[in-house]
């Protein structure tokens, strides 16, 4: 089983870091291979709508997102992590799954999503929505935990005095395996039956 741990954070040593490293360690422990992406702190721009990925599978911007397409193809797992600024997710790591979302084909079904929002005092509901969008609209898994997926933290370090929110991040670890674990029997049983095809708009 593979899981990529995404920090959305420009802090490479901040509480982002911090929470996805505390999932890291159980995922760890559980025998999965981890790998981890830091994208917050990188020059990543938006979309530019210009449907170059539709023709050649790769996105027309060469950058991180191009270079770690191959990562979110082969994970089974996705769990991304971003602090919050201004009640929503860094703009950079939005730009990242944005781009990197609509211009990567694969089998996304069979997948475990999971966002992680970072703050510190207010705004991590409407972040982990946020994220949660993503792994939504492409009929992933979202794992849960024992609350919503957030820790409290200020300055960088400050996150480790949240014991609930560690517990939190300890307990989503958990989730994921399990996920991963049932979603793989389940797949080798009974292949998940999907209708494709229908792409309307309203205009008339």
């Amino acid at each position: 089983m593979k899981v990529l741990l995404i920090n959305g954070s420009p802090r490479l040593k901040g509480n982002t870091a911090l929470a996805l490293e505390e999932v890291k360690k159980i995922l760890e422990v559980e025998g999965v291979d981890v790998k981890v992406l830091n994208v917050g702190h990188l020059p990543i721009r938006g979309c530019l709508a210009c449907g170059h990925c539709h023709k050649t599978g790769q996105c027309a911007i060469p950058d991180v997102v191009n270079e770690t397409r191959q990562d979110f193809i082969e994970a089974d797992a996705i769990i991304v992590g971003s602090p919050v600024y201004f009640a929503m997710a860094n703009g950079t790591v939005l730009s990242y799954l944005q781009r990197m979302f609509y211009s990567t084909k694969a089998d996304w079904n069979h997948k475990v999503g999971a966002g992680i929002a970072v703050a510190r005092r207010a705004g991590t509901v409407s972040t982990f929505d946020q994220l949660n969008k993503f792994f939504s609209i492409k009929g992933m898994n979202i794992a849960t935990s024992t609350y919503w997926n957030d820790i409290f933290g200020g300055a960088p370090g400050e996150a480790s005095q949240d014991e609930e929110g560690l517990q939190t991040m300890r307990n989503l670890a958990h989730h994921v395996v399990f996920l991963m674990k049932a979603i793989a029997k389940q797949k080798a049983e009974t292949p998940l039956a999907n209708e494709g095809g229908a792409h309307t708009n309203f205009i008339r």
